[in-house]
């Protein structure tokens, strides 16, 4: 008479350890997956489901067909499984359901004609992808498997579910487990599950046994516990607190999400944090990277893709040095927030503030205010600067500058000494010149001759509509760009996406061209997400690309080249520094995009119910950071190329000093510091 009675362990090591001794007299080891090998990031797997069924809908949009809400979607899914399930228990104990059975139901009746092979893996594929994200092996359990397997055990991976053991096994590989494992068994597959016992015997029969030396772990007291050692298998159970707990937290944020939509992108961020053995020492801007700014930057992609799907937009290019790092997230995370495919193209532009500066004036000249943005960097002070920036040559402007009575050396910003209200004057006088207009568009023509080469060669007069995507903060880089190609018939409409706007210059916004900060923009002014604009600098290193910062675009014999800095010089040695320092910082970015996705994806919010949640990330990460966070994240070099040399006045700089400009001393040990910055200075600003 076997025994009746089966072990139950409230930590893994303890069962662990129990299990390590008693796998010495045992052939065969089997293993619940779910709850024991491995563990769920959500608290309950059908939270699955509306993800899959969204997909299904946007899915059938793209094959015309109309009518397919989400939760239609979701109610013909239960629909045809319960049927299934009804129709299982006919004949057997457990009612069980087959995934690919009642699922090619469901698809049949939303694709009609067009449902084929193909729809079903592109469903099962994309169901399977978020089971993969959604789940971590427990690592006492991964270990210990393959050293069982080593030694010569039947292992076993064994699970009461819809889905059929090859689709198990494609997690399972997924995890790095199948190579360690004898066999994945699922209820799916002959409708005998372990919750009736009915599973033991035909793995028995079937692999032909010795039910005396076979160890069963799972986590169901019943299904793990009292149905094997009904057959004589010894079972261990666990019962593990801690997971329990852990579960709990995690029901308890999507249960307060129903209720606050503070609490829905704290809920998503819980779904991100990486559990098990993948909670392994990391360098700290790692973990910046990946529990700071990757959350910030997927709010920012996640509102573009549903931006560009509302105004069905075909094109997205990515801008800058910054844009670099954006597109980077955006292929990590789209196969999660877009799967049905049919989105728009996404592509790199080469641009730069200096590169496109030159350009924009060989059709319209160079009005007062694009003028003006010469000498917004208080390191420019005078027409050397000016030239500079826009890539002109001094020495045939000069007649022009004396008929004004201007030199080189007249300080032209009021930031500088010397300058005065009759510089300014000369200086309008010598813009509104038609011979210094002319003269700018001839110089600047070849470059925007070989911008248009370029633009045409990325395809960016090929739509209607395409959205641009940078960093910020005023939206020089489209303004220029706009001015480069406003001439053309061809030109398209510029729908500019930045990551925050400060408009601290108005924007010519039209129907044709215009920008929108995403996560702050200043014509809706937040003052808790404008925290962002206390540290551009940090959010420019953090997000740029490693290649070196492109100064213009040159015409040649075949066609037209890109011209960068070159990388020996002294900037750009401490810019490359600067890079290495931030590497880990950009890993934890790109790492955390498809946990970002796929969480956003289960979940369902959009990014403006996330958008609370990252407002407090702002104000508690760079309103109120920790002295440490401070030292640590903080840029140590950062190249502006529209920056002129010229030493800017102490008293500017100390209106402009903000928190994270503080000396550590400082934010170490005065402890109103970061109230007064926030509650003052920042809300004055």
């Amino acid at each position: 008479m076997p025994s009746m009675e089966f072990t139950t362990f409230h930590t893994l090591e303890k069962l662990l350890d129990a299990a390590d001794k008693a796998a010495a007299s045992c052939d065969t080891i089997s293993l619940d997956i779910f709850d024991t090998v491995l563990i769920r990031r959500i608290h309950n797997p059908d939270m699955i489901k509306p993800a899959v069924a969204r997909f299904i809908a946007r899915l059938a949009v793209l094959y015309g067909k109309k009518g397919w809400s989400w939760e239609k979607v979701q109610a013909l899914r239960d629909e045809k499984e319960a049927a299934q399930r009804a129709e299982t228990a006919k004949k057997f104990v457990d009612h069980e359901a087959r995934y690919p059975d009642f699922m090619t139901a469901v698809l049949n009746e939303v694709f009609h004609d067009q449902m084929t092979p193909a729809v079903l893996e592109k469903v099962t594929g994309y169901e399977l992808a978020l089971e993969s994200a959604m789940i971590v092996p427990r690592a006492g359990f991964a270990d210990w498997i393959r050293t069982l397997f080593k030694m010569g055990k039947n292992v076993f991976l064994i699970s009461d579910i819809y889905l059929p053991s090859t689709h198990l096994k494609r997690l399972i590989q997924n995890v790095g487990l199948i190579d360690a494992i004898t066999e994945v068994i699922s209820s799916a597959d002959s409708f005998l599950a372990k919750a009736s016992g009915e599973a033991f015997p035909m793995i028995q029969k079937r692999y032909a046994l010795d039910v005396h030396r076979w160890m069963h772990i799972g986590d169901n007291p019943i299904s793990d516990g009292l149905r094997p050692v009904q057959f004589g298998i010894k079972a261990f159970v666990l019962n593990d607190k801690r997971e329990k707990r852990r579960k709990t937290v995690a029901r308890m944020y999507t249960v307060f999400s129903n209720q606050s939509l503070f609490w829905k992108g704290r809920a998503l961020h819980q779904l991100m944090l990486p559990l098990e053995a993948e909670n392994s020492p990391r360098d700290p801007l790692y973990v910046d990277g990946y529990t700071f700014l990757a959350p910030l930057v997927g709010v920012f992609i996640q509102s573009i893709l549903e931006r560009a799907r509302r105004g069905d937009i075909g094109r997205i290019y990515f801008l800058s040095r910054e844009g670099w790092t954006f597109k980077k997230f955006w292929e990590k995370a789209v196969p999660f927030l877009a799967p049905e495919g049919g989105g728009p193209d996404v592509r790199y532009l080469y641009v730069s503030r200096l590169a496109l500066a030159g350009p924009s004036c060989a059709v319209q000249g160079i009005p007062q205010t694009k003028a003006d943005i010469a000498f917004q960097p208080p390191g420019n002070r005078d027409m050397r600067d000016f030239c500079r920036v826009f890539g002109l040559d001094m020495d045939p402007l000069m007649p022009l500058m004396r008929r004004y009575g201007l030199s080189p050396e007249d300080a032209l910003s009021p930031l500088h000494q010397g300058w005065s209200q009759n510089n300014r004057f000369k200086f309008v006088y010598l813009v509104e010149d038609r011979d210094f207009q002319e003269e700018v568009r001839r110089q600047t023509r070849p470059a925007h001759q070989a911008l248009m080469r370029y633009l045409e060669m990325e395809g960016f007069f090929e739509h209607r509509d395409v959205i641009l995507v940078d960093v910020g903060w005023t939206g020089t880089i489209q303004r220029f760009l706009f001015d480069a190609i406003r001439h053309r018939s061809d030109k398209p409409r510029l729908h500019g996406y930045l990551f925050a706007a400060g408009r601290g210059i108005p924007y010519p916004s039209t129907d044709e061209n215009h920008i929108t900060g995403v996560l702050y923009d200043k014509d809706r002014f937040d003052f808790a997400a404008s925290t962002i604009l206390n540290v551009r600098d940090f959010f420019e290193e953090a997000f740029r690309a490693p290649h070196p910062g492109l100064k213009g675009y040159r015409v040649t014999e075949t066609g037209q080249v890109l011209e960068f800095r070159n990388e020996n010089d002294g900037a750009e040695r401490a810019e490359t520094a600067q890079n290495a320092h931030y590497h880990p910082l950009q890993q934890g970015i790109l790492d955390g995009a498809p946990r970002f996705a796929a969480a956003a994806a289960v979940t369902g919010f959009c990014a403006e119910e996330i958008k609370p949640w990252i407002r407090y990330l702002l104000v508690s990460r760079i309103a109120f950071p920790k002295t440490r966070e401070i030292q640590r994240i903080r840029h140590k070099h950062h190249l502006d190329d529209f920056y002129g040399k010229h030493p800017v006045p102490k008293r500017f700089l100390k209106q402009q000093k903000r928190l994270w400009d503080e000396s550590l001393a400082s934010l170490r040990f005065n402890p109103w510091i970061r109230l007064k910055y926030y509650l003052f200075k920042e809300r004055i600003r």
